[in-house]
């Protein structure tokens, strides 16, 4: 038969190194090649192929018109990011091109947008990209190949926002039978927004048990999935991780100095799409015996690119002690180390290697600068002039201390 003439239609993709399959981001050429082998001349009429990148929703309710009737409304919504054709082989002259048998590569390559949204399969919702190619022949169903590839949308923590800390108090009135039993308060800090899978959170808070029972403090980073469609919306929350801490007793007060909750490898958020969106929050919450529990919420950003060493040091680093010392529990260091001798940092035979000169010599600026700009900046070897101060660090001995002529 014609059509046991392809012994294989696959999709390609260029970078796929050791199994595993290359991830993209916007702005990128996606770039790959379609393979066909056959084991005898066979008829085309056209190699077509298509890129692909869907952002789709869909869910039902259940809805009562009266008293004996109900019906199920449905809500789906669907948004194209990525869109791209293009024709690989098509015949020069007349309908169809035959082609000899063997093993034939068609190359391809096209430029995904600047902005997309990153990859995501949800309970009601998916972003999904794939490369799909057909192939036409005469007489015979057209056969399809498919190739559905990743994308990340890079999300960068390293802006003001998602440095700045997050903060927020609450307290609720313990009640039993329409009795107070007292105010229990909660307050909570985290040092910034903005965190990447495999960080860890240091969580502060305060739990003032004012109540006559004990409660128990917890925390959790909990992941929330909007998805929207003609107008209306479904949510779908999960917790990616969880941490409690202990009892506190009626009248007591506990503290959490840094209590460490690690983020899981999760996928990052996404704030930017019309019909699904992904947030985080990180919610610490009291139980109460009795009451409703007390619950406090801070918004968290999942982002792609980490914490800039270099970058943000400053400012994470002033903000960071700032924000110890609004808690108490850190204090800044009143005056700097003194700075090492000479002798310290450079040896004798060093200095004689280098000429007598205190400075290393400079590096090639013709090589590739793949590290930070600061990792190149020459350091200064002489000791740095001694802090100002009023009073003489080395004041003269009473021997030589000059004598008044009137004494």
């Amino acid at each position: 038969m014609l059509f046991d003439k392809v012994k294989a239609f696959v999709v390609q993709l260029d970078g796929a190194s050791g199994g595993a399959e290359p991830v993209f981001s916007g702005g990128q050429a996606v770039a790959g090649r379609v393979l066909l082998e056959l084991a005898a001349p066979a008829r085309v009429g056209a190699l077509k192929l298509r890129a692909r990148g869907r952002a789709h929703v869909h869910w039902t309710e259940s809805r009562s018109a009266g008293s004996s009737t109900a019906y199920t409304q449905s809500y789906s919504e669907r948004v194209e990011v990525v869109s791209h054709r293009a024709t690989l082989l098509a015949p020069d002259t007349g309908e169809t091109t035959t082609l000899p048998p063997g093993r034939h590569e068609f190359p391809f390559s096209f430029q995904l947008p600047p902005t997309l949204v990153t990859s995501f399969e949800g309970k009601h919702g998916s972003v999904r990209y794939c490369v799909k190619a057909t192939l036409h022949r005469p007489w015979v169903p057209a056969r399809r190949a498919r190739k559905v590839f990743t994308v990340i949308e890079p999300v960068d923590i390293n802006t003001p926002a998602l440095l700045a800390p997050q903060a927020g108090a609450l307290e609720k009135v313990a009640r039993s039978w329409y009795s107070s039993r007292g105010l229990v308060s909660l307050s909570a800090k985290i040092d910034r927004k903005g965190y990447t899978p495999g960080e860890v959170i240091p969580v502060f808070a305060e739990i003032d048990n004012g109540s006559t029972r004990p409660v128990l403090p917890r925390a959790a980073v909990v992941q929330t999935q909007t998805f929207m469609a003609r107008g209306a919306h479904k949510q779908k929350r999960a917790v990616v991780a969880s941490l409690v801490g202990e009892p506190v007793g009626p009248g007591r007060r506990a503290l959490w100095q840094g209590r460490a909750l690690r983020i899981p490898p999760v996928g990052p958020s996404i704030l930017h799409c019309r019909v699904l969106h992904v947030d985080y929050s990180l919610k610490v919450c009291v139980d109460i015996p009795g009451t409703s529990k007390l619950l406090l919420e801070l918004p968290l950003v999942i982002g792609t690119i980490p914490l800039h060493p270099f970058g943000s040091r400053s400012s994470s680093v002033g903000s960071h002690a700032s924000f110890l010392l609004d808690w108490g529990l850190g204090a800044l260091p009143e005056r700097p180390e003194a700075p090492p001798e000479y002798s310290e940092v450079v040896s004798d035979g060093e200095v004689a290697a280098a000429g007598q000169s205190p400075f290393p010599p400079l590096q090639d600026t013709n090589l590739s600068l793949e590290g930070p700009f600061f990792a190149y900046i020459q350091e200064f070897r002489y000791r740095p002039p001694p802090l100002y101060s009023e009073e003489d660090p080395n004041p003269p001995s009473e021997a030589m201390r000059p004598r008044c002529m009137t004494c």
